[in-house]
């Protein structure tokens, strides 16, 4: 095997296959980057038995062949040589040649026969999105996911197609996030829950363009595909929650708000509520909604906080006390400059909405306050 490619070329490839590479596993070929060439083109293959990816590229291919070599050492040799043309090659004891500019590296390597092979999807069902609609999509509801190790199913995020919509929800127990986005061409109705892990590296793979994605799924495996990319991936197992079911439909008070105003405020009403969860649930910032005005408030033995936001009011007084966090998160997910939130009774859900259209929902379960 004896291959010519820029540097640039090469680095734009594994960093997106290094996605694949296992970080903890008693199986060093897993720790590795397959490298085959054939004619005119090179294939990067990792799989950690749960992630797999493969990129194609086009170089100068000198000699077919293929072999395995540790993706860290290989990957931070080829980031730290100059922006150049770079050789790579087996030399005769079976050793990885990287050569660029008078410098010469050998790097042991593995068999590729043991190498697993990554999946064979036979897709049932799939869809076509812009690259970046999806990338948006998921950063604004993968904050959401459990991390809860004792109900894996909330671990990742629902995809449902529904009547020609993608729905893309995460629960945690505490909050939920819906996005829901209109697809382009008539698809059939179907859902998969994708494991929170793979979207992370779905969104470090996938570009802020308008270039296209397919999203391919079978009974039990996803398949991501790119023009010169695929990820494949296990879908999660069980039944996941009705999200339908929990958000309510009906409010007693309403408040229209400017976004960046109240994130302000629970950002800095955040600074005496405690950064640690067990501190929050014991010090819930409370939200009094009055004629006019929303009041954020914490007490707490670090000191006192409170400040008005001024909104439209529709419906009756209300109190009720808040995880800060769940706020936060959920409104650095909107870009809107203004927001609906609707609350029920201070022991029930709030919902966060779009002022303009139904493209998301967000859900935080309150917390009592301690004279409750």
């Amino acid at each position: 095997m004896k291959f010519v490619c820029y540097k640039d070329t090469i680095i734009k490839a594994l960093n997106s296959v290094v996605k694949g590479v296992a970080s903890k596993t008693t199986m060093p070929i897993l720790e590795g980057i397959l490298i085959q060439t054939n004619e005119d083109e090179i294939k990067l293959t990792t799989y950690d038995l749960e992630i797999g990816v493969e990129y194609t590229m086009k170089c100068k291919i000198i000699e077919n062949g293929s072999t395995v070599v540790n993706a860290t050492m290989f990957t931070e040799i080829i980031r730290k040589l100059p922006n150049t043309e770079i050789n790579i090659g087996i030399n005769e004891n079976n050793l990885l040649t990287i050569e660029c500019e008078g410098a010469l590296y050998k790097l042991a390597t593995m068999n590729p026969d043991e190498f697993p092979e990554l999946p064979k999807i036979e897709v049932e069902n799939s869809i076509k999105l812009e690259q970046s609609a999806l990338k948006s999509i998921i950063r604004r509801t993968i904050f959401a996911v459990s991390s809860d190790e004792n109900r894996p199913i909330f671990s990742g995020c629902l995809f449902e197609i529904k009547d020609n919509k993608l729905n893309v929800v995460a629960i945690d127990g505490f909050r939920l996030a819906l996005r829901t986005i209109n697809l382009p061409v008539p698809v059939n109705d179907f859902k998969s829950v994708i494991p929170a892990k793979t979207l992370n590296e779905v969104i470090k793979i996938v570009s802020d363009s308008f270039d296209e994605i397919k999203i391919g799924v079978s009974k039990n495996q996803a398949l991501f595909e790119m023009e010169n990319c695929k990820l494949v991936t296990r879908i999660l197992d069980g039944e996941f929650l009705n999200y339908n079911s929990v958000i309510p439909n009906n409010w007693q008070t309403r408040v229209r708000v400017n976004k960046s105003d109240l994130l302000n405020s629970f950002e800095r009403i955040s600074l005496i509520s405690s950064s640690s969860i067990e501190k929050e649930k014991k010090y819930p910032v409370k939200v009094s909604v009055d004629i006019g005005k929303m009041t954020i408030s914490c007490i707490n033995q670090t000191g006192e906080a409170k400040e008005d936001v001024y909104i439209s009011t529709e419906g009756k007084y209300l109190e009720a006390g808040f995880n800060p966090k769940y706020f936060l998160d959920s409104l650095k997910a909107i870009d809107d400059e203004e927001v609906f939130i609707e609350f029920g009774t201070n022991i029930s859900p709030c919902l966060i909405k779009s002022v303009e259209n139904n493209e998301y929902v967000y859900m935080i379960l309150p917390i009592r306050l301690k004279n409750e």
